[in-house]
C-alpha cells in the first residue's frame, strides 16, 4: 500500500483566465494581455473570446517544512495559510499531526485520531474535514474527521467503504471525494458529504480510478488522469456537474499521467505534475483545463519534476503544496508559482531563484545518491587522507596521497572524488561508493581544483606557478593555461549566468575576474590598501553579492556581483578563512580561524546574527555542511582534529583527532545538481 509520493507546496498567483487552444488539442501559453484582470477577482464570461496571449506559470522557491513529508492532505485557512494532515515519512511511516503552513515554514498544532497517509481534505464553512487514508497497519480508514484551526479534531462521519488514494473537491459547501483504493479493489465512486449529512455515492466513473489529480472550477468537478486496475496511468480528463449528476469524458492530457495535483483557481483547473505508471517517471508539466469549453493546455513547468502534489487553492488567487517526493526522496521544500508575463521573463524568474536552490536538506541527485557517507580529511603534513563516519565520528580508514594534500573536491559529475596533492603534483582519485582511493593522476601543482559550470574542464588552480590550468574534466589534459596577475591565487566561485568567476590572491591582497567562455582574466580588484590576506569566495543565494573572507581584515568583502566593486567589510573576526551557505540558504557560516570561532552571518540582513566559539580553543579552518544540513564539520587546521558543530545550537558535537595539518576536508555526498568544486560547492 506504501508509496512513495511528491508533494509540493505552490502559492500560485494567477492573472488571465483565457485559453487558447483548438478542441481537445494542447498549445502553448503565450504573455497574457497587460489589462486582464486576476482570475480571482474576475471571471471570464462564458461568450469571452480566448485571450490571445493566455497565462504561463514559472516557479521558485519560498521556504522549508521542520521536516519532509510525503502523502499529505492539505485544505486552505484563512490568511492564505494552509492546514497540512497527515502523510507520510522519509521512512514511509503514517503520521499523525496536524500542521499550520505559510510561504516560508509550518508549525504543528494538533493530532489527527490515526496516522494516516493518502487520505483528502478540503475545508467547509470554518474547519477543515480529513476523508479516510491508509494506515501503518496496510489497512484504510472510513473516517469522516473535522480539523479546525486550532488542531482540535473529532470524527464526525463515515465513507460508504474505507478507503485511501483519493482526492477530493468541494463545490458551494459540499465535499465530493473521488475514487480510491479499498485495500482490495479501486473505486468508481464519486461520494458527496457535506456537514450534517451522511455520506453517499452520487455518481460512478466510467473506470475505477486511484491517485486521480481532482480540482473544481465554475461548478464542476474535474477529474484528470489517476491510476487503473490494469496498472496503467490514464490521460482521460472527466467532468462531473453536481448540479445535473452527469460524469462525462471531455478532454485528454498531453500524456498518462497519475499522482499528479490538481487545483482550480477562477475558470481554470490546474493539472501539477505527476508522472506515468512507474516510479522515475516523474513530469514537471503544469497543464490548465477550462471545464467551460473543454481546452486543455501548457501552462508552464515546475523547476523539477515531481509527482503527487497536494494542491489548495488559498485566498482564490494562489496555490499551496507542502513537501513530498522528488527523483532524490522525500522533500520538506515550499515554493510558488507566478505568473511569468513571457518566456523571457519566465527564464529570468527562474533565474531569480537562490542559487543554492538545489542544494536543499537531502535532495541527493544522480551518483551522490549512491555515495557511502563520509567524511574525507587531507593531511597536508601527513600526506594522508583520514576517513570519518558521520555516525560514530570515528576515522574509519586512513591512506597515503601524494605530497601536500590540500583539498578534496568533488567533481563535477558527482561520481569521483579528488585529493589535491599540491607538491606531489597529483590527483587521487575516491570512489565515493567505497571511499577507496584509486592511482594518482599527474597534474601540476594542484592546490585546489573547480570546474566550469558546463562540465567540459576541470580548472586547476596552480597557486605557486601563478595559473588556472583548464584541463579536460575527465582525461585532464591541458586545453589552455592562464597566467593570472597576481600572487597566491587559492579559491573561487562563478556569478549565478556562470558566465564569470571571482577568484582571491591571497598574497597580493587582490581579486581578479576571469570571463568562462573566453578564459580570460578581464579585471583585476585590489583590495583597500592591498593589504588583506583573501581566501575563500562564495556567491549569495540571490546573486547578487561575492563574500570574500580575509584572513587579515578578520571579515568578510562584500563584493558586487555585476559591477565587481569593493562594497563593504563586514567583520566576523580574527582570521576569517572558509565560508559555507547553509542547506536553506538563508545563513552563511564564517570560520575564524585564528580565534576559534564560526560566525554566523544572515545572507537576508548581511548581519552577523551569533557566534559560535570552540570549547577550549581550536584552529576551524575548511569543510562543508552535512546532507542534511545538521552538521558543520571543519577541519583544524593546526589542531589535528576534525569538529563537528551543530548547526541549530552552534555547540560542539565531537573533536576527532585527525593527522598533522588538515585542510580542505569534504562531507560526501551533499546535495546538488553538480560540483563546481572546491570542497563541495554544489548548484
Amino acid at each position: 500500500m506504501k508509496r512513495r509520493r511528491l508533494i509540493a507546496l505552490v502559492l500560485l498567483v494567477v492573472v488571465g483566465a483565457g485559453v487558447a487552444a483548438v478542441g481537445h488539442s494542447v498549445v502553448e501559453a503565450q504573455e497574457p494581455s497587460a489589462t486582464t484582470a486576476s482570475i480571482a477577482s474576475t471571471p471570464t464570461k462564458r461568450h469571452a473570446r480566448p485571450r490571445k496571449h493566455p497565462l504561463r506559470l514559472a516557479e521558485r522557491q519560498t521556504g522549508r517544512l521542520q521536516s519532509p513529508v510525503q502523502d499529505a492532505a492539505a485544505a486552505p485557512l484563512a490568511g492564505g495559510r494552509t492546514m497540512l494532515l497527515g502523510g507520510l515519512t522519509a521512512a514511509d511511516t503514517s503520521r499523525a499531526d496536524v500542521r499550520i503552513v505559510s510561504a516560508t515554514g509550518d508549525r504543528a498544532v494538533g493530532q489527527l485520531p490515526a496516522a494516516v497517509h493518502d487520505a483528502a481534505a478540503v475545508r467547509l464553512g470554518r474547519a477543515v474535514y480529513l476523508f479516510g487514508g491508509g494506515t501503518n497497519e496496510g489497512t484504510q480508514s472510513n473516517a469522516i474527521v473535522r480539523v479546525d484551526a486550532s488542531g482540535a479534531e473529532s470524527v464526525v462521519g463515515r465513507l460508504p467503504a474505507p478507503s485511501s488514494d483519493q482526492a477530493a473537491a468541494d463545490v458551494q459547501g459540499t465535499a465530493y471525494v473521488v475514487g480510491g483504493y479499498t485495500g482490495a479493489h479501486w473505486l468508481n465512486t464519486i461520494v458527496a458529504w457535506h456537514p450534517g449529512s451522511q455520506a453517499h455515492v452520487v455518481a460512478r466513473l466510467p473506470t475505477a480510478v486511484r491517485y486521480a489529480a481532482v480540482g473544481a472550477a465554475g461548478g464542476h468537478v474535474l477529474i484528470a488522469g489517476g491510476s487503473l486496475p490494469d496498472g496503467s496511468a490514464s490521460r482521460t480528463i472527466l467532468d462531473y456537474s453536481p448540479s445535473s449528476g452527469r460524469v462525462g469524458r471531455i478532454a485528454r492530457l498531453p500524456s498518462a499521467t497519475t499522482h499528479a495535483a490538481a487545483a482550480g483557481v477562477g475558470d481554470l483547473v490546474y493539472v501539477i505534475g505527476g508522472r506515468g505508471a512507474v516510479l522515475g517517471s516523474a513530469t514537471a508539466h503544469i497543464v490548465a483545463v477550462d471545464p467551460r469549453t473543454h481546452r486543455v493546455r501548457m501552462a508552464g513547468s515546475l523547476s523539477a519534476p515531481r509527482s503527487d502534489l497536494a494542491a489548495v487553492a488559498v485566498d482564490g488567487a494562489r496555490i499551496l503544496l507542502a513537501g513530498g517526493r522528488g527523483r532524490n526522496g522525500t522533500l520538506a521544500g515550499l515554493s510558488e508559482l507566478v505568473a511569468a508575463r513571457s518566456a523571457h521573463q519566465l527564464r529570468r524568474t527562474t533565474a531569480a531563484r537562490s542559487v543554492y536552490a538545489f542544494d536543499g536538506a537531502n535532495r541527493l541527485r544522480g551518483a551522490a545518491r549512491l555515495a557511502r557517507p563520509l567524511v574525507y580529511v587531507p593531511n597536508s603534513e601527513s600526506n594522508t587522507v583520514d576517513v570519518i563516519d558521520p555516525r560514530t565520528y570515528r576515522v574509519v580508514d586512513h591512506f597515503s596521497v601524494g605530497g601536500l594534500p590540500q583539498h578534496v573536491v568533488p567533481a563535477w559529475d558527482l561520481r569521483t572524488l579528488y585529493v589535491t596533492n599540491d607538491t606531489g603534483n597529483s590527483l587521487t582519485p575516491i570512489d565515493p561508493i567505497t571511499g577507496k582511493p584509486g592511482a594518482s593522476i599527474p597534474v601540476d601543482d594542484p592546490y585546489n581544483m573547480y570546474f566550469t559550470p558546463d562540465g567540459h574542464y576541470a580548472i586547476v588552480v596552480a597557486e605557486r606557478l601563478q595559473r588556472l590550468d583548464f584541463r579536460d574534466a575527465h582525461t585532464f589534459r591541458v586545453h589552455r593555461s592562464l597566467n593570472v596577475p597576481c600572487a597566491g591565487v587559492d579559491h573561487m566561485d562563478f556569478t549565478a549566468d556562470n558566465r564569470f568567476l571571482l577568484a582571491s590572491c591571497e598574497f597580493s591582497g587582490q581579486l581578479v575576474v576571469v570571463d568562462v567562455r573566453r578564459e580570460r582574466v578581464v579585471r583585476t580588484i585590489d583590495l583597500p590598501h592591498r593589504s588583506g590576506m583573501p581566501q575563500d569566495v562564495k556567491l549569495a543565494p540571490d546573486g547578487r553579492i561575492f563574500y570574500v573572507a580575509d584572513m587579515q581584515a578578520g571579515g568578510v568583502w562584500e563584493i558586487g556581483a555585476h559591477s565587481f566593486r569593493v562594497l563593504h567589510l563586514l567583520r566576523t573576526g580574527a582570521g576569517a578563512h572558509g565560508l559555507y551557505p547553509s542547506r536553506d540558504g538563508r545563513f552563511l557560516y564564517v570560520t575564524n580561524r585564528s580565534e576559534g570561532s564560526i560566525s554566523v552571518i544572515s545572507f537576508r540582513t548581511r548581519r552577523e546574527v551569533a557566534k559560535w566559539r570552540l570549547p577550549g580553543g581550536g584552529s576551524p579552518d575548511m569543510g562543508g555542511v552535512s546532507a542534511d544540513g545538521k552538521v558543520l564539520w571543519l577541519s583544524g587546521r593546526y589542531s589535528s582534529e576534525v569538529y563537528a558543530v551543530s548547526t541549530r545550537t552552534g555547540h560542539l558535537v565531537a573533536r576527532i583527532p585527525v593527522g598533522s595539518g588538515p585542510h580542505g576536508l569534504c562531507v560526501w555526498p551533499q546535495p546538488g545538481r553538480y560540483s563546481l568544486g572546491h570542497t563541495g560547492v554544489l548548484r
